[in-house]
């Protein structure tokens, strides 16, 4: 058989890896992400890399990777890295991406898990075998044919993780591998990531720092222009790390932070909605033909769920990965249609008399409606940032002064020439927030907006978000994060199985799962 890997240890498995990286600079674009990076990462080393948001966490990974350099003018990646002194090429590592959707090659998830090791030329046996393994570990419950476009955000994070695992690699590579998974399985799939990272080598990214910190040899930190700042043992660094930097970094213990307070009228609606639902579901049933099974299948997404948006409150849709919470958004922001149910705006927000978000031009959609996607690269239309944020202004016909006063809020005014997809997950979640809500939009649905946040950023989004119902809106927000839930919303709709479990004022759901340290991540919800 095979080895795991090229270079794999005794017996076919894999050996852990050598990592050295000096005078690594790298700007994308000509924009420094990273500046003379030194590194060095013992074989079978465990190491944490934390930063705040757009600090070149995500951008190191992959040039661990070997999958950054530079493509397009204006690119310029200096510097030396070696893996067991060889120069970082595609192959080397089992690389995690940040956004699950980039990782996708196939049409089911068995062939996407099979994908790494058919092309490491192992007998079909070996492969299929690695395959389920693979899901099993990272709790990947889908099945082989389960089409990948009928994956909700979470599961096609199980699925992403399973990738990486299936290569069996000497050197793994993970960035916020749990970061749009519930509690529970968040626990798992890092538990299977520990046991599967067992004699390999591991550089981790995450947010949530107390989820990491107990089971890791190092913590290296990069401060916002790229640089090493700390590097260490965990507790040495944690505790010894620049107030700028801790105050910005979930370290374990510290309080959740305040909400940013955000000016008077920025985020106000422009088309005015009386109190009470802006946005009513009644017995909403969504139904998907399932592929790739060899035979037509129904997949009930919704089955009989009842929500509303009401104006001038943000609305948490709360539940596990996959209970349908993205698909509600859609529905709720006419973005989809229901199979069977009703969907009804306000009078106020009718077009021409009609109430059903669904049958609106795009223009009027546009008009009424902000959406933030869970992945936010889904809805960019524009080549800069700044084209970007002001494109639904532009296209609906109001005006765009809000869009630079946006940016400078969420702390992207200095990326405002840059393409939107060369900005890190966090920042691109905050510039979809800022596109959502540049025109003043009566009704703002953001799915998963906290994520790939430090606290800082954390603390510009729950603001918007907040403000925004403060000036009226009818907000809905689906997210696993407690701390969101906790500081911005007055109900909570909570969804299981595809169903509405209880609607209610925001309060642990039954058999909810005790609540996490302020600094994890936030925190999180089932």
């Amino acid at each position: 058989m095979p080895d795991a890997v090229p270079g794999g240890g005794p017996g076919g498995g894999p050996a852990p890896v050598r990592v050295e990286v000096r005078g690594l600079t790298f700007a994308p674009g000509g924009v420094a992400v990273l500046r003379d990076v030194d590194l060095d990462v013992a074989a079978g080393e465990k190491v944490l890399l934390v930063g705040p948001s757009g600090a070149g966490k995500s951008t190191l990974l992959r040039v661990l990777a070997g999958v950054a350099d530079e493509d397009e003018d204006g690119d310029v990646l200096s510097g030396r890295v070696l893996l067991d002194g060889a120069p970082a090429a595609p192959g080397r590592a089992g690389l995690l991406l940040q956004d699950p959707v980039d990782a996708v090659v196939a049409a089911t998830a068995g062939r996407d898990t099979a994908f790494g090791p058919e092309n490491l030329a192992l007998p079909r046996e070996e492969v299929w075998a690695r395959v389920d393994a693979a899901h099993a570990a990272a709790a990947f419950g889908a099945g082989r044919d389960r089409s990948t476009a009928e994956l909700s955000g979470g599961e096609l994070q199980r699925l992403a993780v399973a990738g990486a695992l299936a290569l069996r690699p000497g050197l793994l590579l993970l960035d916020e591998p749990t970061s749009m998974l519930d509690p529970v399985t968040a626990r798992r799939v890092r538990d299977a990531l520990l046991a599967a990272a067992a004699g390999r080598t591991l550089v981790v990214v995450d947010h949530d720092l107390a989820a990491w910190a107990d089971v890791v040899d190092r913590v290296v930190a990069l401060g916002p222009d790229g640089r090493v700042v700390a590097d260490g043992a965990p507790a040495a660094v944690l505790g010894a790390l620049p107030a700028p930097l801790a105050d910005g970094l979930w370290v374990p213990g510290a309080p959740a932070p305040a909400q940013l307070d955000v000016p008077a009228g920025l985020v106000a609606p422009l088309l005015d909605v009386p109190g009470g639902p802006a946005v009513t579901a009644t017995g909403v049933r969504v139904e998907r033909a399932r592929r790739g099974t060899g035979r037509r299948e129904v997949v009930v997404v919704l089955d009989g769920v009842d929500a509303s948006l009401e104006a001038g409150r943000v609305t948490a849709l709360t539940g596990d990965s996959g209970a349908g919470k993205s698909t509600l958004v859609g529905v709720l922001g006419g973005l989809s249609r229901p199979t069977a149910g009703t969907v009804l705006a306000a009078a106020a927000l009718a077009v021409r008399g009609r109430r059903d978000p669904g049958r609106w031009r795009s223009r009027d959609l546009a008009r009424r409606v902000g959406w933030v996607p869970q992945h936010p690269e889904h809805g960019f239309v524009r080549s800069t940032v700044r084209d970007e944020v002001r494109a639904t202004p532009l296209a609906v016909g109001v005006a765009t002064e809000r869009a630079d006063a946006l940016l400078e809020l969420l702390g992207l005014a200095p990326r405002a020439d840059l393409d939107p997809h060369l900005l890190s997950g966090g920042e691109q979640r905050r510039l979809a927030l800022a596109s959502a809500l540049a025109a003043g939009p009566a009704v703002l649905l953001a799915d998963e907006p906290s994520v790939g946040q430090d606290r800082a950023t954390w603390a510009c989004v729950s603001g918007l978000l907040a403000a925004a119902a403060r000036e009226g809106a009818a907000v809905g927000v689906a997210t696993h994060d407690r701390a969101l839930v906790a500081a911005c919303a007055g109900r909570r709709t909570h969804l299981a199985g595809g169903r509405a479990a209880h609607r209610d004022p925001v309060g642990d759901p039954p058999g909810d799962v005790p609540a996490p340290a302020p600094a994890a991540r936030a925190g999180v919800v089932s």
